[in-house]
This record gives structure tokens, C-alpha cells and sequence, in this order.
């Protein structure tokens, strides 16, 4: 009876609600007593790592939006871009960041005979999105946020996916193999280093004009909803989104992603502020001393040290971007790696090698630990430890044999094909010899590696 309650005061919220926002037309025809509704799948719970993000399978969605939610994106995305999608050109903006945050529309989302309702979706990203928009793909990168229209749908308090509150959907874009998100994720947690849980999601889009596959896509756990908590075991300490080089402290270039409330950045201001002062000259003992008593820069130099050996462009180094910072309580300002689809790839006139030596003052944190003989010295025995332990050419090729061999069939068949303009694969035989690309890449980073530390 309650439930059924909770359905009629949903269908009347949905007939009387005076939002601008367009209802979905699938869920005004719905029966509102809400029967996919169950607390371990819908509710506020503990997230269930299984389902979500299984190691073995690849789970599937479909989403659903109006026709108009479609137009309101083109829209609002034309105001960010300054083209609309699939605009293409010479003439138009090159790699530019997105000036904004996209916008949010409600849709549907619907995962193994279950719905949930007005989830938001957003689109994301920077040069993905910007190259994708400008060719037309509908493989687009997205984030869900599954109670993101609560206070205009109470019935939808605290809707979760499993107990995930938000998920962020990497396509593959600049990656043929597309499962370099997923494995750099994992490689970073065999090394010790905390990083998203990751999987293989076939998603189906309607854009209003009925469901088209837009391949698979790469699943990655959202670092301040769930990921900390999980792998720290508590989420009390800050956690920033920065977009800063650590040479100066701006307030804005770091996001708080909780504890928005206290305005508070001592943390990030005190360890720039040691970071760049003349005592890593002057006395290079008691600048370690002082920056350590913030920053964690021994997990930083093994983040370093696995990043620099696998190859990743488009991080720290060379962007502003693409890491999380945790405070961590008796170990301080813990550096969580992001966004990792153009890792394990060697774009040429990378500064980012192995011995960082094209690494300028402009990125101090890379420079001046490199600088450093003691931080140095353990640089070096991360990336033994690194390419001993973990990134063997024995191990990863069995790693992208298997993520390999279980996407295959949704990407070339027989169970689905990546085509068209929901696809970045221009033909199926890229996705195939990407495969010995990848397992060459490593050894040829191995034997850069292991000279460097002759």
C-alpha cells in the first residue's frame, strides 16, 4: 500500500509539475508504483562492487531521453564550444577546453529488467568531447547522477545504482584497443596506488529517436562518492579536483569535492608554499621534513614513477588536470590518478619519459622532488619495484589478453558491432592490432626503463 502511494503522488508530481524541464514521454505511461523500486538496487546502501563493476562480464544499459532533452545538449553545448555537433572544419577551434560545466537533463536508465527515473546525465570531458562533438559521434563521454532531480521528484530521494550515487562512462575515444582506461586503472592498484574501480559496459542511447548502440564504453567509479571511502576506509580529509600546476596557490584551481562549507585550504597552500620556497636550497633536509608534514611524497614519487614508465601524455606534467588529491589522515595530501584513456601510449616529444629530464621548473613537483638526490634515489627504486613487480611484459599481456578477448565480441561481434558515427574505430582491424601494439609498448618501456637505471 505504501508503495503504491509513493507511485500515485509520483504520477501526480510528474502531470502537475510546473518545471520547465520536458517529462520524458516513456515515463509518463509508466505505472508509478514504482515496481523496479528495491532498497539493495534503488536505495541508499552500500555499494555492490559485484554487480557494478564485474571483472568477467560486461553488464549493459540503455538510456533514454526526449527528443528535446537532445535539443536542450546542442544547445547548450553550441554556447560551450562555439559549433554544433558534427560541425567538423579546419576553420574551427582546435583542442579547446569546454568553457563550463555541460548541463544536466533527466533520463532514463534501465540495467537488467530494472528502471531508475530522471537520472541526470551530463555530458564531460575536455578534448574528447570536443573532438567528438566536432566529428558528430554519439559515442560521447557522460556522467549519471542518479538523485540529481530529488527535489523535483521526492520519490526519487537518495536513488542510487547499487548504492553508487554518481558513475562517469569513459568511451575509448583516442584508444582503438579501448580498454586502456580500465587496464591503467587496475595496473595503478597492483602497484599500491589507489585508483577507481573500472568495467566493460555496453550502453544504448535513445536521443529521442528510438535506442542506437554506441559501442562500449568503460565504467569508472567516481572518486569522491565512493572510491576514497572504499580504499582509504574513511573520507573525512578534503578532497580536491585541482586544475593547478603547484606553482602558486590559487583558491580556485582547487575544487573541493566535500567539506565545501570550510573555507579552509591550508593543506594545498602550506605544501606549495614549501614546495617552492628557498629552503629546498638552502636546507633540502628540513624541506622534505616540511613538505612531507602535508604532502604524501613518497606515494606521489610511486604514482610518478608508474605513470612515467607506463606513458601517459595527459596528466600531470604536461596538463593541469586529470588527479584527485586526498588528505589522508597521518599521511596528508594523497595524490589519486584520473582519467587515464591516453595512457600507455606514446604520442612523441613526450617530457613525460622515464627520466623526466624534459620536465621543467613549471611543473615544481615533478621538477624539484627530480632535483632532489634522496627523492630521486626512491624515484628509482619505484620504478624497479614497478617494472619487477607489476608492469612485466609476462603479466600485461595476459592483463590485455583478457579485457581483450571478453569486449571483442560487442565491439567487432557477434554479439554487437561498434559502427558508423557511434564508433571512434574507422575499421574493425584497429581494434584487433592494437592488441600487439599495447604488449609491444611495454616492452619497449621496460627496456627504456631498466637503462635508465643502469
Amino acid at each position: 500500500m505504501i508503495r503504491l502511494i509513493k507511485g500515485l503522488l509520483f504520477a501526480l508530481l510528474l502531470v502537475t509539475c510546473n518545471k520547465a524541464e520536458e517529462v520524458n514521454p516513456e515515463m509518463e505511461d509508466k505505472d508509478f508504483a514504482i515496481p523496479d523500486w528495491g532498497e539493495a538496487s534503488h536505495g541508499n546502501v552500500q555499494p555492490d562492487y559485484n554487480v557494478v563493476f564485474p571483472q568477467a562480464k560486461v553488464n549493459t544499459l540503455e538510456i533514454t531521453m526526449a527528443s528535446s532533452d537532445w535539443s536542450g545538449i546542442q544547445t547548450n553545448m553550441q554556447t560551450l564550444l562555439g559549433f554544433a555537433f558534427g560541425a567538423g572544419g579546419a576553420n574551427l577551434p582546435g583542442e579547446a577546453f569546454v568553457t563550463g560545466e555541460p548541463d544536466y537533463v533527466g533520463v532514463s536508465v534501465k540495467y537488467n529488467n530494472k528502471e531508475w527515473y530522471k537520472v541526470g546525465f551530463r555530458l564531460k570531458g575536455n578534448s574528447t568531447l570536443n573532438n567528438s562533438w566536432r566529428s558528430g559521434i554519439y559515442k560521447l563521454p557522460f556522467r549519471l547522477h542518479f538523485d540529481k532531480y530529488e527535489d523535483d521528484f521526492p520519490q526519487i530521494k537518495n536513488q542510487r545504482f547499487f548504492g553508487f550515487k554518481e558513475l562517469s562512462m569513459s568511451p575509448g575515444a583516442k584508444d582503438n584497443s579501448l580498454i586502456r582506461e580500465k587496464a591503467a586503472s587496475d595496473i595503478f592498484r597492483m602497484a599500491g596506488i589507489p585508483s577507481s574501480q573500472t568495467a566493460f559496459y555496453k550502453v544504448f542511447i535513445n536521443f529521442g529517436d528510438g535506442l542506437k548502440y554506441c559501442g562500449v564504453y568503460t565504467m569508472v567509479e567516481v572518486v569522491d562518492d565512493t572510491m576514497i571511502k572504499n580504499q582509504f576506509g574513511e573520507d573525512k580529509g578534503n578532497i580536491y579536483k585541482p586544475e593547478s600546476t603547484f606553482q602558486n596557490f590559487v583558491g580556485s584551481q582547487f575544487e573541493k569535492k566535500n567539506n565545501e562549507t570550510e573555507n579552509d585550504f591550508s593543506d594545498v597552500q602550506s605544501t606549495i608554499n614549501i614546495l617552492n620556497s628557498d629552503l629546498r636550497l638552502t636546507n633540502p633536509d628540513q624541506w622534505r621534513i616540511s613538505l612531507e608534514q602535508n604532502f604524501y611524497a613518497d606515494h606521489f614519487l610511486k604514482w610518478l614513477a608508474a605513470n612515467s614508465t607506463m606513458l601517459s601524455w595527459d596528466t600531470y606534467g604536461r596538463m593541469a588536470h586529470n588527479y584527485y588529491l586526498y588528505n589522508s589522515p597521518g599521511k596528508g595530501l594523497t595524490w589519486i590518478p584520473w582519467d587515464n584513456n591516453e595512457s600507455l601510449m606514446n604520442r612523441g616529444n613526450i617530457t613525460l619519459t622515464i627520466s623526466l629530464s624534459g620536465v621543467g621548473n613549471n611543473w615544481p613537483l615533478i621538477r624539484y622532488l627530480m632535483d632532489d638526490s634522496v627523492y630521486q634515489a626512491r624515484y628509482k627504486e619505484h620504478v624497479r619495484e614497478f617494472i619487477e613487480g607489476v608492469f612485466t611484459p609476462e603479466k600485461m599481456s595476459a592483463l590485455f589478453d583478457k579485457y581483450h578477448t571478453l569486449i571483442a565480441p560487442c565491439v567487432i561481434g557477434p554479439d554487437a558491432v561498434e559502427q558508423g558515427k557511434y564508433t571512434y574505430l574507422t575499421n574493425s582491424s584497429l581494434f584487433t592490432s592494437e592488441l600487439e601494439g599495447l604488449k609491444q609498448h611495454v616492452i619497449n618501456q621496460n627496456l627504456a626503463a631498466i637503462e635508465y637505471l643502469k
